[in-house]
C-alpha cells in the first residue's frame, strides 16, 4: 500500500520488522530495517528504486495495485546493491523495455548481478529528467557513498533529495517520517549506520556534502533507502553528517577486551577505575567483552571514542582469535585522530601487547603507551599498577 510523501510522490516500500543482520552477517539491526522505494506520479511516472529480492514479488504485486506497470515511465536505480534493487528482475518481466536511469557504474552492477541487458540510461552530475507539470529529477553523484556507482537524485518543485543510502538507517518504523520516530532510538540507530558503513568514506563525503551545499537546493524533504525520511527539520541529519565526517569524537575513553580465566578481565576493571579516577565524570568510560558484545555496537562506541584500550591474553605467542578478528574490522574502518593503548595477561611468553600495538597502530591508531602486561593472575599489587596504569593514559 502506497502512503503520500507530498503531492505527488508516494513511498511504495517495504518495512521489515524481522530483519536482525544485514550484509550477510556483517551488521546487525536490532530494529529492523525498511527498503524504501518511492513513485512519482506527474506527467511522467517514475519509480525510484525497488526492494530487497525476498520481497520482489510482494513489491510488484502491491506496486501494480497502485499503478499499470506499463505506465511507469522511467526506473530510476540510485545504487545497484541487491537491498535496493533485488526486485528489478520480477519487475522487468512485466516491463522490459522501461528505461533505466543510473551511473556508468551502475550499469556494471546490475548487469554484473542480473545479467540482463535492459534498457539503461547513463547519467552523471547535473543531468536532469523532465517528469512534467514544471519538474525536473536532477542527479548527483555519489561514488564511494558507499559504492562506486551510489547516486542521489533532487526532485524540483517538490524539493525533496532521494538520498539513496546517505543519512539513513537500519530502523523499522511504519509511519516512515522522522517526526514519530523516537528519536533517541533514531539518532542511536543513524549513528550507528554511520559509525559502520560510512566512516570508511569520510573524506569523500565531506568534498560530497560541500558540493551539495554549493547547489544551494531548498530540501524539504531527505528520502533515504533505509530508515525514517526526514521531513521536520531535515537539514538535521545533514549537519550530523557534516559533524560526524570531520573525524568525530567524544570526550570518551572506550576499554575493548577479552579474556580467558579473567585475569585480563580484571586488569580491564583496574584500568577503567584509573581512568575514572584521573578524568573525572565529565569522560564517559565505557567497557566491553569482545567475546559477549554486539561488534557493530563496539564500533559505534569506538566511533564516539578519542582513546581506545585494547586487552587480549597472549595466546600461542599471539592474541585470540575473537580479538584479531574484531580488530581486522576497526581496521576497515579506517578512524582517523585517535589513540590508543593496550593491555593484556600472559603465562609464558606475553606477545600479546606487541603484537595489539601493531594492530592498533595499522589501523591508524596513535600508541600513547607500551602498554600493560601482567604474568600469570593479577594480585593485588599487579591490580594497582592497572589502575595506576588507567590513570597515566590521561
Amino acid at each position: 500500500m502506497k502512503k503520500l510523501i507530498k503531492n505527488n510522490v508516494h513511498w511504495v516500500g517495504k518495512v521489515d520488522w524481522d530483519l536482525k543482520k544485514f550484509h550477510g552477517e556483517d551488521f546487525s539491526t536490532h530494529s529492523g530495517s525498511t527498503y524504501n522505494s518511492y513513485l512519482i506520479q506527474e506527467e511522467k511516472n517514475v519509480l525510484i528504486d525497488t526492494v530487497w529480492a525476498p520481497y520482489a514479488v510482494e513489491f510488484v504485486k502491491n506496486l501494480a495495485s497502485e499503478i499499470d506497470l506499463n505506465k511507469i515511465d522511467y526506473i530510476i536505480a540510485n545504487h545497484g546493491e541487491v537491498d535496493h534493487s533485488g526486485a528489478l528482475p520480477e519487475l522487468m518481466k512485466h516491463i522490459p523495455n522501461t528505461p533505466i536511469y543510473c551511473t556508468a557504474n551502475g550499469v556494471k552492477s546490475l548487469k554484473g548481478q542480473y545479467h540482463q541487458d535492459w534498457n539503461f540510461k547513463v547519467v552523471k552530475t547535473g543531468d536532469t529528467l523532465d517528469v512534467g507539470n514544471g519538474k525536473k529529477l536532477v542527479f548527483v553523484e555519489m561514488s564511494m557513498l558507499h559504492w562506486p556507482d551510489s547516486m542521489a537524485c533532487y526532485l524540483t518543485g517538490d524539493n525533496i533529495l532521494f538520498s539513496n543510502d546517505a543519512f539513513g538507517q537500519h530502523y523499522a518504523n511504519d509511519r516512515l517520517f522522522n517526526d514519530y520516530a523516537d528519536q533517541c532510538d533514531l539518532m542511536g540507530e543513524a549513528i550507528k549506520y554511520y559509525a559502520n558503513i560510512i566512516t570508511p568514506f569520510s573524506s569523500i563525503l565531506r568534498k560530497k556534502l560541500e558540493e551539495i551545499i554549493a547547489l544551494n537546493l531548498q530540501i524539504d524533504i531527505i528520502a533515504t533507502s533505509h530508515g525514517v525520511i526526514w521531513r521536520d527539520n531535515p537539514m538535521q541529519i545533514v549537519q550530523k553528517y557534516i559533524e560526524w565526517a570531520n573525524d568525530y569524537q567524544e570526550d570518551q575513553i572506550t576499554i575493548i577486551y577479552e579474556t580467558m580465566w579473567n585475569g585480563t578481565k580484571h586488569i580491564a576493571e583496574a584500568i577503567a577505575e584509573g581512568i575514572r579516577e584521573k578524568a573525572g565524570d565529565k569522560t564517559m568510560v565505557k567497557s566491553f567483552n569482545i567475546a559477549t558484545t554486539d561488534h557493530n555496537d563496539m564500533i559505534t562506541e569506538i566511533f564516539k571514542s578519542k582513546l581506545v584500550v585494547v586487552g587480549s591474553p597472549t595466546v600461542s605467542n599471539s592474541i585470540l582469535h575473537t580479538v584479531s578478528g574484531f580488530l581486522h574490522f576497526v581496521k576497515e574502518m579506517k578512524f582517523k585522530k585517535k589513540k590508543a593503548a593496550c593491555f593484556g595477561c600472559y603465562g609464558w611468553s606475553g606477545e600479546s601487547v606487541k603484537v595489539l600495538n601493531k594492530n592498533m597502530e595499522e589501523a591508524g591508531f596513535e600508541i600513547i603507551s607500551e602498554g600493560f602486561r601482567n604474568q600469570w593472575n593479577p594480585d593485588v599489587d599487579q591490580i594497582q599498577k592497572a589502575f595506576e596504569f588507567g590513570k597515566s593514559l590521561i
